[in-house]
């Protein structure tokens, strides 16, 4: 019998009495979606007095490539944790987080191998650093091959390993007996035809991994609360207190998992572009009230997602509520806002105003990884914007025409060491500014060039080039090709190279092929370079026209960066009348006269804001009266305002 077979063989016995309890949610994937050449078996016990856990696996690899394999490359994330000199912690502390480094051993992390066999044969693992020759880290394990694998060729690979889980890093960990585990496992990297894609753990990327079927079971406390990738498809009560969990999934390329006796375990079937779908939320008690915005917000990013790219395939999501972290020993170190396959960690706080986008934000997020991230499955080492950049943008839109919501969305800051949020009411919540994330992309805008690896940029400036820069050139292709086009072209992506790891030509062709443009200009601006976009207005002069009883009215509009985008120039006349012109950007500056009755009383560059990545909007308008001492005195009273409130505030609470 085959292990597919044999899952599915399980699954139709249990369905009954296990599956019920899950609301009917579909065990399995289609078969066959997926090369499924990394699958494993696994079986782990979780010590929660020692926060260790005790391991062993079977890994079922195949060589997919055109070229044997004469050894075996195995990422062994935790051990980026283990000591202040892997590759990891240096980064780390170059973008401006050294306390990490800081903490005592007990709170920090290691991954052990205790024993490896391939083909029944006992291996003997090296680590190795591809990547910086840095000889402290062990986050990647090379086991050499007594016979190499051929092309087409399986291999049986057997190992066994213990972990000690650390205080939050990476948003995985413990924090009393909330446990969160993700890539606690060896797991193989990728062999491509050039040869082994295992990067070493860096600070600005996250992970790349081939698709498997994934057989796993979990012993934790009895009466602990089990989460993980895939279906619950028993529990057996053990005579040592214990209960072993098993899970199962196909078509996917991880698997992670939570334990705590604390969650509130709840259900809701919702559907995504008319497809059911089992939504599990394991809750914070002390987040009760907020069970149906993490449901509403789930909805809205699988149904849109869905909808706009193509369908969600599996048939159940675990949503997971981690604790606000307070703990001083995490250093900044977040335990939410996190995304495995079928699973994803959310992030809120006991006081969550509905004016606010917590928790909705980042549950449309991390629940939206699952189309890029969990089923395109681009390199995150290498190419990370092509899964949080898109995602970002369809966040962005998800919460603009997808989310139902009461309020309208506003600013929100908190204090009191963030306990205590504050709605700026009158400062709402913009896709372009806010969800797009112009501020954050300012301050990096020619940090680094997006088409460099990832886990080379600077660790300072990855999230903006990764994050905000794609989000902003997406959002500006929408407004320069339409939204039916632009979406056209990501749901052709995503559909043609599902379960694939496309790369950045293949989305650049297929944008040309649907918009049926030559964009190799905008790419070249935005991906190939880390040129900066800043139009404005540079002068305007009216003087009486030289012949005649007119006024001579000259525009000069420039461009202050070297980015280069088509804009248009609108120059509104006193009596009303417009003229409008369609400017390459090309040049470094560009006049326009016009000898007409009237004067100029106002110039916009780039009137409808198609270029959202310009860093400096507050010169692409002038105009002939300026109203800056009305902005000032309606903004100096407001703050005045809010500050005299918060001197009372502390003062009440001092």
């Amino acid at each position: 019998m085959t292990r597919r077979l044999r899952v599915l063989v399980v699954a139709a016995a249990l369905a009954p009495t296990v599956l019920s309890a899950r609301q009917n949610a579909t065990p399995i994937a289609a078969p066959h979606r997926s090369p499924e050449n990394a699958s494993y078996t696994l079986h782990a016990r979780l010590v929660p007095d020692t926060h260790t856990i005790n391991g062993n696996g079977h890994l079922t690899w195949r060589n997919i490539t055109s070229h044997p394999a004469t050894e075996l490359r195995f990422h062994l994330y935790w051990n980026a944790w283990r000591d202040p000199q892997s590759s990891w912690m240096r980064e780390r502390a170059l973008g401006g987080n050294a306390l990490l480094a800081t903490r005592p051993l007990q709170d920090r992390s290691a991954l052990t191998v205790t024993s490896i066999s391939v083909s029944g044969q006992d291996a003997t693992p090296h680590f190795i650093a591809p990547d910086d020759g840095n000889a402290n880290d062990a986050t990647v394990m090379a086991v050499p091959l007594a016979k190499p694998v051929a092309p087409g060729e399986t291999v049986p690979v057997d190992f066994g390993w213990t972990a000690h889980i650390p205080r939050p890093y990476a948003r995985t960990g413990v924090i009393g007996t909330y446990y969160f585990i993700a890539q606690w496992f060896p797991k193989i990297g990728v062999l491509e035809d050039a040869g082994w894609n295992c990067h070493q753990f860096h600070s600005a990327t996250e992970f790349f991994s081939d698709f498997g079927a994934y057989d796993v079971t979990l012993t934790t406390p009895r009466g602990w609360i089990v989460g993980a990738t895939g279906v619950e498809l028993d529990a057996t009560n053990e005579a040592d207190g214990t209960t072993t969990h098993h899970f199962a999934q196909d078509d996917v390329h991880d698997f992670a998992w939570t334990t705590s006796p604390d969650y509130l375990d709840l259900h809701q079937t919702i559907t995504a572009n008319a497809l059911p779908v089992d939504v599990r939320l394991l809750l914070q008690p002390e987040h009760a009230s907020q069970a149906t915005r993490h449901f509403t917000a789930t909805r809205a990013a699988l149904d849109s997602y869905a909808t706009w790219f193509g369908a969600y395939p599996y048939g159940h999501i675990t949503v997971v509520d981690p604790p606000a972290n307070f703990d001083a020993t995490a250093r900044g170190e977040s335990m939410g806002g996190m995304e495995y396959p079928t699973l994803f960690t959310a992030g809120t706080r006991w006081v969550a105003p509905e004016q606010g986008l917590s928790p909705e934000s980042v549950t449309i997020h991390e629940a939206g990884h699952q189309f890029w991230y969990g089923i395109v499955a681009t390199n995150e080492f290498e190419n990370a914007w092509m899964d949080e950049g898109f995602n970002s943008f369809s966040e962005a839109r998800t919460i603009d025409v997808g989310l139902p919501h009461q309020y309208p969305f506003v600013a929100v800051n908190r204090y009191f060491g963030g306990f205590i949020p504050w709605p700026y009411f009158d400062v709402p919540w913009s896709r372009d500014l806010d969800g797009n994330r112009l501020s954050g992309y300012r301050l990096a805008a020619n940090a680094d060039i997006q088409s460099t690896p990832t886990w080379q940029y600077w660790p300072g400036s990855a999230a903006a080039i990764t994050y905000n820069k794609t989000s902003l050139w997406l959002a500006t292709l929408e407004r320069y090709l339409g939204w039916d086009t632009l979406r056209r072209i990501m749901q052709t992506y995503f559909q043609r190279y599902q379960y694939q790891h496309p790369g950045p030509e293949q989305f650049f062709a297929i944008a040309n092929e649907v918009s049926g443009q030559d964009l190799t200009w905008f790419f070249d601006s935005v991906y190939r370079s880390a040129a900066v976009f800043d139009y404005g207005v540079d002068k305007v002069t009216t003087l009486p026209a030289a012949h005649t009883a007119g006024i001579d009215n000259v525009v000069v509009v420039r461009r202050y960066g070297d980015g280069m985008f088509p804009v248009d120039v609108r120059t509104t006349f006193a009596d009303g009348t417009t003229r409008t012109e369609h400017w390459s950007g090309r040049e470094t500056w560009r006049a326009y006269e016009y000898v007409t009755a009237s004067k100029v009383v106002r110039v916009d560059v780039d009137p409808d804001r198609v270029l959202l990545l310009d860093v400096n909007y507050t010169n692409n308008s002038w105009v002939s009266q300026s109203r800056a001492e009305q902005a000032a005195h309606k903004w100096s009273l407001r703050w005045l305002t809010w500050v005299e409130e918060l001197m009372l505030s502390y003062g009440f609470f001092n």
